[in-house]
Parts: C-alpha cells; sequence; structure tokens
C-alpha cells in the first residue's frame, strides 16, 4: 500500500512538473509572436524607377522613407502638393517620399509611366523619386507591398492598402514603423513629428 502512494504522488508530481513546463512554453511561445522578427527590411528590395531603371532602396540607408501608392485621377489627387511641400521642406534632414503609382482603386491610376510622369510634373512640379506602375494588393501585389502589409514579413503590423495615398513610414534602418491611412495629410501632424523627432 505504501509504494502504491509512493508511487501516486510520483506520478502526480511529474503531471505538475509536466503542466509547468507546458504553460512556460505557451508563455514563451506568445511572447515570441509579439516580438515578431522582420524578415526583411526596405534596403533588401530593388525596383525598378518610373523611367525603368533599378532603384535599390538600400541607397536609401540612414534616411527616413515615407513609401505611398499614388494616383493621378483620384480625389485625393492634390496630396501630391504637400508630399511636394513634405519632400522640398526635409530633404536635407535625411529624408525622402517614393511614390509607387498604383491602378488598384477603381481604375484611377490609367496611365503608361511616361504619361504618369509628365503629370505629376506639370501640374504638381514633383522632384521626388517616382516609381513604376505597380501593384499594391491582390494576386498580383508587388513583393514590397507584400512586406509592407504582413506582419509576418515586415514583423510590425498586417495593415491591407484601403486606397491611393496611403502612407508608410520606415526608418532610418528600414523598418516599419508605421502606417497612416489615405485620407491624413502628409503635411499631418503625426507625420511632421516623425521626421523631426527621434
Amino acid at each position: 500500500m505504501k509504494s502504491f502512494i509512493k508511487i501516486w504522488i510520483a506520478l502526480l508530481f511529474t503531471f505538475i512538473a509536466l503542466q509547468c513546463i507546458g504553460q512556460n512554453k505557451q508563455e514563451q511561445n506568445n511572447s515570441n509572436n509579439n516580438k515578431m522578427q522582420a524578415t526583411h527590411t526596405l534596403h533588401d528590395f530593388v525596383v525598378k524607377d518610373i523611367d525603368g531603371k533599378d532603384f535599390d532602396l538600400a541607397s536609401l540607408k540612414g534616411k527616413k522613407v515615407l513609401v505611398v501608392n499614388v494616383a493621378s485621377k483620384c480625389g485625393l489627387t492634390p496630396q501630391y502638393k504637400d508630399l511636394q511641400a513634405l519632400y522640398d521642406k526635409y530633404k536635407d534632414q535625411n529624408f525622402v517620399v517614393i511614390g509607387f503609382p498604383a491602378n488598384n482603386f477603381m481604375g484611377q491610376e490609367p496611365g503608361t509611366n511616361e504619361q504618369i510622369k509628365e503629370f505629376c510634373t506639370l501640374n504638381y512640379g514633383v522632384t521626388f523619386p517616382m516609381m513604376d506602375k505597380i501593384s499594391v494588393k491582390g494576386k498580383n501585389q508587388a513583393p514590397l507591398y507584400k512586406w509592407l502589409t504582413n506582419k509576418s514579413e515586415n514583423g510590425k503590423i498586417d495593415q491591407e492598402v484601403t486606397w491611393n495615398f496611403q502612407k508608410f513610414l520606415i526608418d532610418e534602418d528600414g523598418n516599419l514603423v508605421d502606417v497612416v491611412l489615405p485620407k491624413e495629410s502628409p503635411m499631418s501632424e503625426k507625420i511632421v513629428k516623425w521626421i523631426t523627432e527621434g
């Protein structure tokens, strides 16, 4: 009888120990999920500029980058003016705006790269870097935008592109910091504060 009790007590302690180990592993997994590591940074990508030339985003190391999907026939198209003003004001403070034309929303960017470039130059005097027309969502989503919109890749946030002129804030090391939704002005306090502080 005594040996039975000893065995029962040993099994009970073993069970309790296994429960504790399992709980610690679960807590560790939860902690790891909350601190997901980015698989890439912005600097790992090479894209095409609006003239069809390779643009290595590693060339932007040390700069804060505002990545924005743009369109020429959108109600938000006048944001080009503020994007240019923001670029003009802070480009000498290690800051750059990069525009990615995209036709994902109601056909509001139907033009060719040449037409887009002409439109931006003539109407808004755009001098910040403009890239090749791409897809920012759906089955043809560009690799850069897969990284920008998926926490499993950027380590920060899941945030699909909801409309034209959505803004992604990237730090000097190429890490995604935050997302600003389309209707918020490029000159908003949030964006200006991010550029000028830290």
